[in-house]
C-alpha cells in the first residue's frame, strides 16, 4: 500500500456547503503520485469531478519504476473523499493519446473547468554536482520532454475545451517560486530549464486566457515529502521527523496534502484572476486562504529557504 495520509480521504460527510467545486470538471495531468495524486484528492474533497491520468497501473508501470502507487488508485482515492475519480491511463508525450483523454472529456462532460499540468517523473534522470556538458544528453533532454513537451502538449489539446466556458483555470506545477529561481541555478542545467518553464508558460497562458475570462498560474510545494522523497530518505510520513537529524532543513518539509489543498482553494476562489499569469507557492497561498496541512502547521519552505541564506532562521518561525 503506498503512502496516502487518512486525513486526505476522511471529507466524506461534509455538506453542499462545503463542496464548493460540486459540479466542476477538473483534469490533473500527472496524477499518480505526489503534489498530482493530492490535488486530484482535495479538489475530490471539495466536491469535483477529477480526471486522474499517469503512466503506471496496475498492469503497467512507467520508467519511474514505481509499481506502488497506480492511477486507479488515485481515482479511488478521489471518489472516497467526496468526489467523483475517473482514471484514464495517458503518457502526455502522445499527443492522440491527450486528444482522446481529451475527446472523452468533452464527450462525457462537455466542458473543463480546470486543468492541472503537473506531469513530470523525471527524479531518477536527475544529477547533480557535474556540468551540463558533463551530463547525459539523452537523459537531460527526456528531462525537457518530461516536464516541458507534456505541459506544452497537454495545453494546446485541452485549452480549447477550458475556454468553452469563462472562467477556467489552469495550473502549471513546477519546483521553486520565480522569486527563488529567477537569480539562482538550480544546479543542473536541464533541470533548471525544466522547472523555470512552468513558470514562463503560466506567464504565457495567463496572457492568452485574459480575453476568455480565464486564469493561469504557476504553483510550487515546498519542500515536499512525496513517497519518492521518503523513500529516499528511509523515512514513512509516520516518522519523517527522524530524517531532521540527518538533514535539518526537511524540518520545514511538507506533506502533499498542502499543495492539494492549495490548488483546490484556488479553483473555489471566485475572485482567482488576482493571481493570473503569477509565480505562488502553498505556504504563500496557506496564508492567504487560512488552510493548513494534514498536521495542522503552515510551513513556508521557500522563505525559509530564502532566509537561510541570510542566517539560520527559527524553523519555528516557518511552519
Amino acid at each position: 500500500m503506498s503512502y496516502f495520509p487518512a486525513s486526505l480521504v476522511t471529507m466524506t460527510t461534509e455538506t453542499n456547503e462545503t463542496k464548493p467545486l460540486r459540479g466542476r470538471i477538473c483534469l490533473v495531468a500527472g496524477a499518480t503520485r505526489g503534489a498530482g495524486r493530492a490535488i486530484a484528492v482535495q479538489l475530490g474533497a471539495a466536491g469535483a469531478t477529477v480526471y486522474v491520468t499517469g503512466r503506471t497501473t496496475r498492469e503497467k508501470v512507467s520508467e519511474v519504476g514505481r509499481a506502488t502507487e497506480t492511477i486507479e488508485e488515485t481515482a479511488e482515492l478521489v471518489t472516497a473523499a467526496g468526489g467523483e475519480g475517473i482514471a484514464v491511463p495517458t503518457d502526455h508525450l502522445e499527443v492522440e493519446q491527450v486528444r482522446a483523454l481529451v475527446d472523452r472529456i468533452d464527450r462525457e462532460r462537455g466542458r473543463l473547468d480546470v486543468l492541472v499540468n503537473d506531469v513530470w517523473g523525471g527524479e531518477h534522470l536527475l544529477v547533480f554536482g557535474k556540468k551540463t556538458w558533463e551530463n547525459d544528453l539523452t537523459g537531460g533532454l527526456r528531462m525537457l520532454e518530461l516536464g516541458v513537451r507534456t505541459h506544452v502538449i497537454t495545453s494546446h489539446t485541452a485549452l480549447p475545451l477550458l475556454i468553452r466556458h469563462r472562467g477556467g483555470l489552469v495550473v502549471e506545477v513546477t519546483d521553486g517560486t520565480a522569486e527563488y529561481n529567477g537569480p539562482r541555478f538550480r544546479e543542473n542545467l536541464f533541470y533548471d530549464l525544466a522547472k523555470n518553464a512552468p513558470i514562463r508558460m503560466a506567464f504565457g497562458l495567463g496572457e492568452e486566457l485574459e480575453e476568455h475570462g480565464g486564469t493561469a498560474v504557476c504553483l510550487t510545494p515546498g519542500w515536499l515529502r512525496s513517497e519518492q522523497m521518503l523513500a529516499a530518505f528511509g523515512v514513512t510520513e509516520e516518522n519523517w521527523r527522524d530524517a531532521v537529524e540527518k538533514i535539518p532543513g526537511f524540518a520545514i518539509a511538507e506533506s502533499p496534502v498542502y499543495v492539494g489543498r492549495a490548488v483546490a482553494a484556488l479553483a473555489a476562489d471566485p475572485d482567482r484572476h488576482r493571481w493570473n499569469g503569477r509565480s505562488l507557492s502553498s505556504g504563500q497561498l496557506a496564508g492567504e486562504y487560512g488552510f493548513t496541512d494534514a498536521d495542522g502547521s503552515r510551513p513556508d519552505a521557500w522563505g525559509f529557504m530564502l532566509a537561510d541564506e541570510k542566517g539560520e532562521p527559527d524553523v519555528d518561525d516557518y511552519r
